[in-house]
């Protein structure tokens, strides 16, 4: 048997929160976590809609029902499975959604804030180290940087933006042992950051 992989066009959505107008200050990418649908994770972010701020939620390109064949549908962004094709196929997603949004604002100087949720946080620093766009801020929530990042390319890139990693004290899937590994890890490589807890589990 022979594997033959081919690119095609495909339909991909994202949502918007707020009115695009020469108001705008700055714009929020919000990246969801496995399981979830863009369209309901922008709703946690509606306190941010002021006029002034944007906020936009790309959604991971493979649907799939959660339980069944009939349940509620939701999205993730790759699998272990085409691995390496997925992240290229979202990273190029990502980058058409970035450059579709910011080209339909007047200001050019707009502050921009990249948010990655779960499996968001790993889709938002790949995204992120194609170094094709540019953040003021990138906030990590219940998640880290990939383990396949390497630092020694792509310090420079993480360099141009303040950090925030966020972790909930009774988060489910990250433990304390977890959270001081990533941080060890980043202070090695030289990753500035801020670490911030809050009380909550994965969420």
């Amino acid at each position: 048997m022979q594997q033959k992989n081919i690119t095609i066009p495909k339909t991909a959505r994202y949502f918007i929160l707020g009115e695009t107008s020469e108001k705008i200050e700055q714009v929020w990418f919000v990246c969801h976590g496995y399981a979830q649908l863009a369209n309901y994770f922008i709703k946690n972010f509606e306190n941010l809609n002021d006029g002034k701020t944007l906020i936009v939620a790309p959604e991971g390109l493979h649907r799939f029902y959660w339980k069944g064949f009939s349940e509620r549908v939701v999205a993730s962004w790759m699998t272990k499975e085409e691995r390496e094709s997925d992240i290229v196929d979202y990273v190029n997603y990502l980058n058409v959604v970035y450059t579709e949004v910011l080209s339909g604002l007047k200001n050019k100087n707009v502050k921009v804030n990249i948010f990655g949720f779960s499996q968001g946080t790993a889709t938002v620093c790949r995204w992120l180290a194609n170094n094709k766009v540019k953040a003021d801020n990138l906030i990590l929530w219940a998640g880290a940087f990939p383990d396949d990042m390497n630092f020694e390319k792509e310090k420079l890139v993480f360099d141009k933006m303040k950090i925030r990693v966020v972790v909930g004290d009774e988060d489910e899937f990250i433990n304390e042992e977890s959270v001081q590994k990533h941080s060890t890890l980043l202070k090695e490589k030289d990753i500035s950051f801020e670490l911030i807890r809050f009380k909550g589990k994965h969420e």
